[in-house]
């Protein structure tokens, strides 16, 4: 089985923290996102994994070939963001093998030999209360896909694509998207995986829908900060400074120092950062960051910064000196 992970997105909702580094990078409890994703899909009958990569893609590349070299990896590069069908298509081949796809950005917490397990093509679903947002399946009673439409302005399910997929012949899903390529099709100008397999469905495709709960997204900070305390509960360090209050789970890098300190619940505080004098809960704090003195609360913030003496979050002060760097 092949297993496809586009992760070559930027990640503007999470500014200012990925002007420096790529969504798939940031640090949650212990090692960035596209570690846990990867730790996740090395169970058996994997035979490769083609990560798609595109913004600070040297970043990428770098983290997971020192530390997954074991894997059989490649690295096509997306030079043009032209769509999620566009993205996985990078990483599929003209062979007759299973595919597994997965979001770069969404962590799930789901048996996934089971899910690949099931004799057809598969998507995973979740219900949600906003379907206008997502990608979208609508069907039958035996749990069939009638129906896929992406971003709907009035949708008809609940059940949002999780971006979890299992193709039987990734053969079949790569002449769906080159047809989607080939007649221009495309949906608020881009190149959609819901459209390919719209197509798929339209030419006597079957493709069951399998409703899941462990659904983590990571495209928002509201999002990360969910997906990062349900890391932590599986990842938690019991790093204790005698100076220090810690409420776990917390993350605290060995190479970071902390003193003076109450720390937690849910944070993460990663590699060379320097924390005193400070209350910090449901936080991620990057590398190589000085916190002094300050009150810190449901906040994204960002590598190499320098604060003190604040009670808020870092957001446009940061974004001002990056823009100036």
């Amino acid at each position: 089985m092949r297993v496809v992970i586009p992760a070559a997105g930027v990640g503007e909702r999470l500014r200012p923290y990925t002007l420096t580094v790529p969504k798939v990078m940031i640090s949650l409890a212990g090692k960035p996102l596209i570690g846990h994703i990867l730790d996740a899909v090395t169970f058996p009958g994997v035979t490769s994994i083609s990560l798609i990569v595109g913004y600070k893609n040297e970043q990428v590349e770098e983290y997971v070939s020192r530390n997954y070299s074991h894997l059989r990896l490649d690295y096509p590069f997306q030079a043009e963001r032209k769509g999620l069908g566009h993205a996985v298509l990078q990483g599929l081949e003209d062979k007759e093998e299973e595919v597994l796809i997965l979001l770069g950005d969404t962590v799930f917490d789901v048996d996934y030999e089971h899910f690949t397990s099931i004799g057809q093509n598969a998507i995973a679903v979740v219900k949600v209360d906003d379907p206008h947002r997502f990608g979208i399946a609508e069907i039958d009673t035996e749990n069939q896909v009638t129906r896929l439409v992406e971003k709907p302005d009035e949708p008809k399910s609940d059940l949002a694509l999780a971006g979890m997929y299992y193709i039987k012949d990734q053969r079949i899903l790569k002449a769906a998207i080159e047809k989607l390529i080939t007649d221009n099709i495309t949906t608020r100008g881009e190149y959609q995986l819901t459209d390919a397999l719209q197509y798929m469905l339209e030419t006597g495709e079957v493709i069951q829908a399998v409703e899941i709960n462990g659904w983590y997204d990571c495209g928002t900070i509201d999002s990360l900060l969910e997906s990062h305390r349900f890391l932590l509960k599986h990842n938690v360090s019991e790093e204790i400074e005698r100076s220090c209050t810690i409420h776990p789970p917390v993350f605290i890098h060995p190479d970071a120092k902390v003193t003076n300190s109450t720390i937690g619940p849910y944070v993460t505080i990663d590699a060379g950062s320097r924390v005193s004098g400070s209350t910090i809960e449901e936080t991620i704090i990057g590398r190589e960051t000085s916190i002094n003195n300050v009150k810190l609360g449901h906040r994204l913030i960002s590598n190499h910064s320098v604060e003190g003496n604040v009670e808020s979050g870092l957001s446009e002060r940061i974004q001002s000196e990056l823009k100036l760097s």
